[in-house]
């Protein structure tokens, strides 16, 4: 990926990669245990992604991203708000804190707050180091698109360790002819099955995107009711509370407070020793998978 000189910053969402790994690997009954039996296949493949990711996109600085915990602001303004997944695997359990030692033993700088979604934090990063730097994001959420702005660009996973689908402030546009902002407008409208929240019931995808078009915003579709087909004026009004509560749910936050300077998440040169303490501590994917890329002896 062409930069400029500005600083790279990678922004990792940990928990995306964490879940990706997990179960494209436990599929097919591959969990890669250590010598006391813990399951390690979601840490060695989230490892080996950001390993590859490095390697790709040469960032100059990394953070990785996590959900601290399942309960945020979001269930407490709607209790059904991701209330219909399931509870992650029990295999999986001991491996979220895993992650998050495995990544500081490598040597990246992990962040997340308790009771906010690593989108936050990505969005807050955002926010907080868009004019210095180029800023990159690798996720599987959609979300994120809200989040696109001159310099940042999002990175969205596709196959394997090594393809994405990159989306640019420029590419959103020409698609969704949309402001990135308005994209939590658009959320809000059709609402969203895997967060459990129903939006307007009824407005799908494509009328939830053409409202916005035309509108704007949800405050300008319902400033302008009396313009509407008379069914859809039906359902917005039905649904007008959810329509607000979902707005706020869609929307990520980007004012939390960031504990940490650019300069700190720079990236140092990976040496051997690191990845000869995680193979003895029975990551041993990882360590390969570090020694080929970087060709560390």
């Amino acid at each position: 990926m062409k930069m400029t000189n500005k600083p790279h910053l990678l922004v990792v969402d940990g928990m995306a990669l964490l879940f990706r790994s997990f179960f494209a690997s436990s599929a097919m009954g591959h969990f890669i245990r250590l010598e006391d039996g813990t399951p390690t296949n979601g840490v060695q493949g989230f490892a080996r992604h950001v390993l590859t990711a490095q390697s790709i996109m040469k960032p100059t600085h990394l953070a990785v991203c996590w959900d601290m915990g399942t309960q945020t602001f979001r269930n407490e303004l709607f209790d059904g708000y991701k209330a219909n997944r399931p509870a992650p695997p029990v295999e999986m359990l001991p491996q979220f804190d895993m992650a998050r030692e495995v990544s500081e033993m490598i040597g990246w700088k992990n962040f997340g707050e308790v009771g906010m979604e690593a989108d936050d934090t990505i969005g807050s990063m955002i926010e907080k180091w868009k004019n210095e730097a180029e800023i990159t994001v690798i996720s599987g959420d959609k979300d994120l698109l809200q989040l696109l702005n001159p310099t940042t660009k999002i990175a969205f996973t596709k196959k394997g360790y090594s393809e994405y689908d990159v989306y640019t402030e420029e590419r959103f546009k020409e698609e969704y002819v949309i402001e990135p902002h308005q994209f939590a407008d658009v959320k809000a409208f059709m609402g969203d099955s895997s967060d459990g929240y129903p939006g307007v019931k009824g407005i799908g995808p494509k009328t939830a995107l053409q409202l916005i078009q035309k509108y704007g915003s949800i405050d300008g579709v319902l400033n302008n009711l009396d313009e509407l087909k008379p069914a859809q004026r039906t359902k917005i009004s039905d649904y007008m509370e959810m329509l607000q509560l979902s707005l706020k749910l869609a929307t990520i936050h980007r004012e939390m407070p960031i504990p940490a300077d650019l300069h700190d998440l720079q990236i140092v040169d990976y040496s051997n020793e690191t990845f000869e303490k995680l193979e003895q501590k029975g990551f041993k994917l990882i360590a390969k998978h570090a020694r080929s890329l970087y060709s560390l002896v």
